[in-house]
């Protein structure tokens, strides 16, 4: 989480939900308590939040759910992350001078925004396989409602807009629907958002497929065009989510769970794989011990992850070999209790990122991120 964003909870009878504005808790929890499902309760907090949170996540990013039936053996992950522009290259980016993709801007706006399509494939997965009850509508009405008729800035909106207004307001569109009247608005103040309200009411009433097809795409296209993106109409109307197997590793006395590629997930289960080895459960939890055993471990699967992580489609990624129990237990082994290792050239990634989950009165889980951008550019070569 990044500094002052807090996680809040709202629970209701036999079931919770954790996120990080306690309106989209409470979105998550009213549906779990007129008894919808973990997905459904998922869908309303995700929606929630891409309103109330717009400065860690939006309809513009991406998401990736883990969900479970309540056992283990049966998590499913969905990746609704989409790719980049068919018109976007390496190429592309040399011939106008640039080597890294530029952070802001027209071209920066380079892939399919894929969390929508990912609320509308876990609330077909809830029909189909969890007798869901709820309407699509009744998902998004928190969401749209907050948007229509507002709500009262948070401390962490109003410290990002502190910190980046000035940067962005020359931003096309900024400064009109996140500065209205040109200055920063403060803490508590009522704010709403007209235009997405519009676009919720849409997408309430004609589904999710209608963030990628029909007139609400063709206008958001537009829009990209003259912003000087390149992604189309076409790229929209060719994305799917992806139902994919998680990856896992034993951790304690249980199992972590993660996204494969092209997350870095594996990375997580690394450094959880590594601390059982280097005795995480021994000594002082906040003492320089550990606290030195966690950032050589970090830095150990960094490099890794920086080496062989990458886009499946374009090559191939050998997860199972960061994860055997031999290599892991080589890796451990270049933990020195009292040398640290170079830091290697690793991309500090100063992504914007919600994380939320929900478990509902049959034990039913759903653990989402949700994010505007992973990528720092520092660290994003366009080739």
């Amino acid at each position: 989480m990044k500094r002052g964003q807090v996680s809040l909870s709202a629970s209701s009878e036999g079931g919770a939900v954790s996120a990080p504005h306690a309106l989209a808790a409470e979105a998550g929890a009213a549906i779990l308590r007129s008894g919808g499902n973990a997905i459904e309760a998922g869908i309303a907090v995700a929606s929630t939040l891409s309103v109330v949170y717009p400065h860690m996540n939006g309809l513009g990013g991406d998401g990736f759910w883990l969900i479970s039936d309540g056992d283990a053996h049966t998590v499913r992950g969905l990746a609704a992350a989409g790719p980049s522009g068919r018109h976007y290259s390496a190429a592309l980016f040399h011939e106008r001078g640039l080597r890294e993709i530029p952070f802001r801007g027209g071209l920066s706006a380079l892939t399919v925004p894929g969390a929508v399509g990912g609320w509308g494939a876990a609330f077909g997965f809830s029909k189909d396989r969890w007798r869901g009850c709820k309407s699509w509508s009744d998902l998004l009405e928190s969401a749209y409602c907050y948007a229509a008729t507002g709500f009262r800035l948070s401390p962490n909106q109003s410290h990002t807009l502190t910190r980046f207004g000035n940067e962005l307001r020359q931003q096309p569109g900024f400064a009109a629907q996140y500065m209205p009247g040109g200055e920063i608005m403060p803490t508590g103040r009522l704010w709403s958002q007209r235009a997405l309200a519009q676009t919720l009411g849409t997408l309430a009433e004609n589904g999710a497929e209608a963030f990628y097809h029909g007139p609400l795409a063709w206008q958001m296209a537009k829009g990209l065009k003259a912003a000087g993106s390149l992604l189309t109409e076409a790229d929209l109307r060719a994305f799917e989510p992806r139902w994919v197997e998680p990856v896992r590793t034993a951790f304690g006395i249980g199992e972590a769970i993660n996204m494969p590629p092209p997350t870095q997930g594996v990375a997580s289960l690394m450094i959880l794989a590594l601390l059982n080895r280097v005795g995480l459960n021994s000594g002082d939890h906040l003492g320089a011990e550990l606290i030195h055993n966690t950032v050589e471990i970090t830095k150990l699967a960094f490099k890794y992850r920086d080496q062989l992580i990458a886009d499946p489609d374009f090559g191939d990624v050998d997860i199972a070999s960061l994860l055997n129990p031999d290599f892991l237990d080589d890796c451990a082994r270049e933990i020195h209790p009292l040398m640290a290792m170079p830091l290697p050239p690793i991309g500090l990634a100063k992504g914007d990122t919600v994380w939320f989950g929900v478990v509902d009165g049959q034990g039913r889980m759903v653990s989402v991120i949700q994010s505007l951008k992973f990528r720092h550019a520092a660290s994003s070569p366009a080739s």
